[in-house]
């Protein structure tokens, strides 16, 4: 069978009318392309980090304001933007090649972090996981032992700003107003008085403050946004600007990011008007750099993956049609392996259609549209002799409509959410509740699996305060996860930081209603949601378990895997930080 026998590529637009392409040749792509991840970020000119790095990679922060379009929505972990007119701006980037994208990971590959055995066992793992799950039900599935990978934490340099504990308390932060002789002493004294006075209690609320506390101060300068105290704020972040550093410790380079988006907070205008907080954005090819080098140095994405492709792979086992539904594709890769397993299922490869749901930000981060995925789906078909078919949908998760989906009778349904649900806004912005719509909608679909990966955070609903002080949490562990593998003067792993995790931060603690995209929930309320949709949580198997937590040793020893209310939750020490389940 030839491969224009073997492969289909279609693609539907917003108004849901096919296009039919076929493809015979394909060039040659990389092995190595991942799934993006979110990206960007912003700040105001006088940001810590509004300087270069010695590098052009690093990037010149500017302000805009701009008004956010009320119809927006977002999708994808992997990217996400803060504005619709942001959204049109990526859309008339010009776009990268095929060989392009295989030129970057080439130059990438010559300084990935892992061991190259680790990688191996990686992929290895992967399709050995997916290729059991599909096994007969008389067959023992026993996990092999992975062999161990060690990380290196780096030294770091020195910060290129004054670290906390070097700050000065008090009257360095304070403008003396001069006094001005007056023709009666009384009104002199009077004024000296009230200086004098007004200059201990500055320096009284200063000293509270531990010397060396960077995370104490972050939080009192939160708690005088929450308090609407601006005059203790505009103190409190100028302390915290002199405190953080791009180049510095975990909690001073999250730091940074956090006091951008409490500046950004306090100088929006009104409800109605967003801050936006932008730099010059990488081109496709340069930004999938940085998100396959943060897949590599960290097991998120992979442990995602693993989880969801394992649920699939068991349920799907006997299938001979099999349509998986993407809700974000963003490069494909996640379905490399699984159809690399069921090409070698011993009953025969079954025919496979996978439908991708794209947007325009993650056409941004491929640096071209669905078309990529296509080829890439394609060359897989042709290499592993499995008939695919593929189908791509560039609209957002929650404008997907039934038909759009092309359901067909005699297909084993199996939907896939990769850290993209909490995008789409629920009960409390909209009182539509489209995250609800969208389970509901999917349910109608009588799916025999889906996939859910989300960030373990409380974002949503949560007050500012609270907010704040749980993204602290949470992204402080992801911060201390990247240390351990690059070290603190790499300019790689300030471009990772910025482009793939800065944007996410300043968008929860900068905006609200419905220009704040993020908005994570934890595990529990996504089994309410779930469950109230109709759907039953089946257990993810023991052997996925067994496998993800054999390759976590390619890691640093303080990554975590538990098993909670039929889940399994991926964390740095003894904070949780993704949650994979599967349903039905």
């Amino acid at each position: 069978m030839d491969s224009q026998q073997l492969y289909r590529f279609s693609m539907t637009s917003s108004a849901g009318l096919p296009n039919m392409s076929s493809f015979s040749t394909f060039p040659s792509l990389q092995n190595g392309l991942l799934g993006s991840l979110k990206v960007g970020i912003g700040n105001s000119p006088d940001s810590p980090f509004s300087s270069h790095f010695d590098s052009d990679n690093l990037s010149a922060f500017s302000d805009n304001y701009e008004q956010q379009n009320s119809g927006e929505t977002l999708s994808g972990i992997s990217v996400s933007y803060n504005s619709a007119l942001e959204t049109n701006r990526y859309l008339h980037k010009s776009v990268s090649s095929v060989d392009n994208l295989k030129g970057s990971l080439q130059l990438y590959s010559a300084r990935r972090s892992l061991p190259p055995s680790c990688n191996q066992i990686v992929q290895h793992a992967l399709l050995e996981l997916e290729t059991a799950l599909m096994a007969p039900d008389d067959n023992e599935v026993t996990a092999s032992n992975s062999s161990l990978g060690e990380s290196i934490k780096e030294t770091a340099s020195g910060p290129r700003y004054r670290s906390w504990g070097h700050v000065s308390q008090g009257s360095q932060y304070i403008q003396n107003q001069p006094s001005h002789a007056t023709s009666s002493s009384r009104q002199s004294n009077e004024v000296v008085h009230v200086e004098k006075r007004r200059k201990l209690e500055e320096e009284s609320s200063l000293q509270a403050f531990p010397s060396g506390d960077l995370k104490q101060l972050l939080i009192a300068c939160a708690k005088a946004m929450a308090e609407n105290n601006i005059q203790d704020f505009n103190r409190l972040i100028e302390m915290a600007r002199n405190a953080v550093s791009i180049n510095g410790e975990p909690i001073q380079r999250l730091g940074a990011y956090m006091v951008e988006g409490l500046v950004a907070r306090k100088e929006a205008s009104g409800n109605s008007i967003y801050r936006a907080l932008k730099c010059r954005e990488p081109e496709g090819e340069e930004l999938l750099t940085y998100m396959h080098l943060l897949y590599e140095i960290c097991p998120y994405l992979k442990f995602g993956y693993m989880a969801a492709n394992g649920a699939i792979a068991e349920a799907c086992r006997n299938e001979d049609y099999i349509h998986i539904i993407d809700f974000q594709i963003a490069q494909g890769t996640q379905w490399m392996t699984l159809l690399q397993a069921l090409a070698a299922r011993p009953g025969g490869a079954p025919h496979v259609r996978i439908t991708g749901i794209d947007d325009p930000v993650s056409r941004y981060a491929r640096g071209h549209g669905l078309e990529v995925v296509g080829k890439r789906l394609a060359l897989m078909s042709k290499k592993f002799g499995i008939p695919v078919e593929f189908h791509g949908i560039p609209v957002f998760g929650p404008d997907v409509t039934r038909d759009m989906l092309d359901i067909r009778h005699g297909e084993a349904l199996a939907v896939n959410f990769p850290l993209q649900l909490h995008h789409t806004a629920d009960e409390s912005v909209d009182v539509n509740n489209p995250r609800d719509g969208l389970l509901r909608l999917v349910k109608s679909l009588s799916p025999k699996v889906v996939t859910l990966v989300e960030q373990e955070s409380n974002t949503n609903t949560t007050p500012f305060f609270n907010r704040f002080i749980e993204t602290l949490d949470y992204y402080l562990a992801i911060f201390e996860s990247i240390d351990v593998t690059l070290s603190r003067n790499s300019k790689e792993r300030i471009n990772v930081e910025q482009h793939c995790l800065a944007r996410d931060i300043v968008n929860v603690i900068a905006c609200e209603g419905k220009e704040r995209i993020e908005r994570h929930e934890l595990f529990g309320k996504w089994k309410s949601r779930l469950t109230m949709a109709g759907f039953t949580q089946c257990p993810l198997s023991s052997y996925v378990n067994s496998v993800i937590r054999s390759l976590l040793r390619c890691y640093s020893e303080h990554y975590t895997l538990v098993e909670k209310d039929g889940a399994m939750l991926l964390g740095w020490k003894n904070r949780n930080l993704i949650s994979a389940s599967a349903w039905h």
